[in-house]
């Protein structure tokens, strides 16, 4: 290796000092992955002896060594008796491993992931996890997977601590899918979007939502339903003149005749149309009744629903993944149009 190489590699290291989560034997060991990904050192490259990396980085022995076998572990480097540390394979990620964190696995996100597991293929070894909108299970599973999986695909929770938590990932390893958080600097992201979006379908449907007495929104303050929807909900109803109220959540049997009910809630949703069946009232005419995020119970019933394409998100997600794309991207969301409004 050319002192020229030796210096990137330690720079690769360093430059890992900007992520705050990182420990010393995370940045040495992400480092040298880092440089090998960018062909700084590639197969059969030596590696900077142990003592020279102490001297260079001020880490302990032990660190280094740990760091190491690490390495060797995976195999990545390997030890060469007498002559120090070698690039045993240019590629880090071996079969790629994929970690894929979600909030659960409910019928429209899992569209998401049979589309994205499909596009990976049966040689790319997923891993998937769920964070159920918890932030202190969220932690604790980038915590866990944190250095080991070649790429990561994080959908985020709207919370002050997804940033910092986030910030662990390298930005060449990161994806992120659904909702969209803003980080610094730039990031592949493929997600959603739901101020103009529901601005938009909201605004399509007004006609028919003025032919009844009131439109009710099912949203509870401490839910992580988007707060742009209620935002949009409230100026909506100012904007047309429209009758219309916020409710924390919906109580079985309070369906009634003459009034529009808007859940992003499913169960909540099921639920209705359990009562409408219970009290001889027909969607679409007796009352209205709007969803989110579709599915194929939904079109088969002929639920209306505000939705993007979560089998389109996940096919470009996976996509995304194997072509190592740097990717911006805005999935549509879009007015279903069926029996219930």
């Amino acid at each position: 290796m050319s002192k020229r190489e030796r210096v990137d590699v330690f720079e690769k290291i360093r430059e890992l000092a900007e992520v705050p989560s990182f420990s010393k034997h995370d940045r040495l060991v992400q480092g040298i992955i880092n440089a090998i990904d960018e062909k700084i050192i590639v197969q059969d490259d030596m590696l900077p002896s142990v003592n020279t990396m102490i001297k260079e980085l001020h880490f302990s022995r032990e660190t280094i060594v740990k760091g190491f076998r690490d390495l060797i572990g995976r195999g990545i480097i390997e030890s060469k008796n007498r002559l120090g540390y070698f690039v045993a394979n240019g590629k880090t990620d071996q079969s790629l491993k994929v970690a894929l964190l979600m909030y659960n696995l409910d019928t429209f996100e899992e569209q998401f992931y049979r589309n994205f597991r499909q596009e990976l293929g049966k040689d790319v070894h997923l891993n998937i996890y769920f964070h159920h909108g918890n932030i202190e299970i969220f932690e604790t599973i980038l915590l866990s997977i944190k250095g080991k999986y070649g790429m990561y695909v994080v959908a985020p929770i709207p919370h002050p601590r997804t940033r910092e938590l986030l910030e662990m990932i390298p930005r060449n390893k990161f994806l992120m899918f659904d909702r969209f958080e803003p980080l610094e600097g730039a990031f592949n992201h493929i997600t959603q979007e739901f101020e103009q979006s529901t601005r938009k379908a909201l605004d399509e449907l007004a006609p028919v939502i003025r032919n009844f007495n009131e439109i009710i929104f099912y949203h509870s303050p401490d839910s992580l339903d988007p707060k742009e929807i209620v935002t949009v909900f409230k100026k909506f109803l100012k904007q047309h003149k429209i009758t219309g109220r916020i409710v924390p959540e919906y109580k079985a049997g309070t369906i009634e005749k003459g009034k529009v009910y808007f859940t992003l809630d499913n169960f909540a949703l099921w639920q209705m149309m359990k009562d409408c069946k219970a009290k001889g009232l027909k969607p679409g005419k007796d009352l209205g009744i709007l969803s989110c995020n579709d599915e194929p119970a939904k079109e088969i019933i002929g639920i209306t629903t505000i939705s993007t394409n979560f089998s389109l998100m996940g096919k470009r997600a996976g996509q995304a993944v194997i072509n190592r794309e740097k990717v911006s991207e805005t999935i549509p969301t879009q007015l279903m149009r069926r029996n219930t409004l």
